[in-house]
């Protein structure tokens, strides 16, 4: 049999996509094979646990193909809408998991290894690298503030537990790293919130 078109391997990420939502299983092979390190590695990345990652995987491949007929080119690239569907299901994972108290030298030493990991390569588009900077830049207890509340789940209140603050000054920080961010990243990053 002769195949029509060109082979899935030159297809553009969007074609290989609409091919998946039409059930072709070459064209969704060739769509988890181009994108499976990518989404194993941001999945590992924030589970910190490979059989985890390996189910997150496998739940964002099938997001992916149940709703591959409302992606929007106009909002980003496939590998970002992609990585966003992993990294949101990572971290619903991550908060049905019991809350573990982090220690504030692990926070630290996260912080300051945060561009310097491996998990840039698996987050390697503009996007991760513009927000992991424009975190770094924060003043040190408003990025642990963000960090605790965006990337671990916690509340305000399990903040101001863990860092020994008022309920208060743990809102102001999260609220203000949040309004920073917000500047630095600009209206196109409002879109993808």
């Amino acid at each position: 049999m002769r195949r029509l078109g060109p082979p899935s391997g030159r297809l553009s990420d969007e074609a290989l996509l609409a091919g998946m939502a039409t059930g072709a299983p070459e064209i969704a092979l060739a769509f988890v094979r181009r994108f499976q390190r990518m989404v194993f590695g941001i999945a590992i990345a924030v589970v910190d646990d490979p059989q985890l990652a390996e189910d997150i995987a496998q739940q964002t491949f099938e997001r992916a193909w149940r709703h591959a007929q409302v992606y929007d080119s106009r909002r980003g690239s496939v590998k970002t809408w992609l990585g966003t569907i992993t990294h949101n299901l990572a971290i619903d994972a991550v908060r049905a998991r019991k809350a573990t108290p982090v220690s504030p030298e692990d926070l630290d030493a996260l912080l300051g290894i945060m561009t310097r990991t491996p998990e840039q390569w698996a987050l390697a588009d503009e996007a991760a690298s513009r927000i992991r900077a424009a975190v770094a830049d924060l003043p040190r207890q408003q990025a642990r503030a963000v960090v605790m509340a965006g990337i671990y789940g916690m509340t305000a209140r399990q903040i101001s537990e863990i860092e020994g603050i008022p309920l208060g000054t743990a809102k102001t920080r999260i609220r203000t790293a949040m309004g920073k961010l917000r500047k630095v990243l600009g209206p196109e990053r409002a879109d993808h919130d």
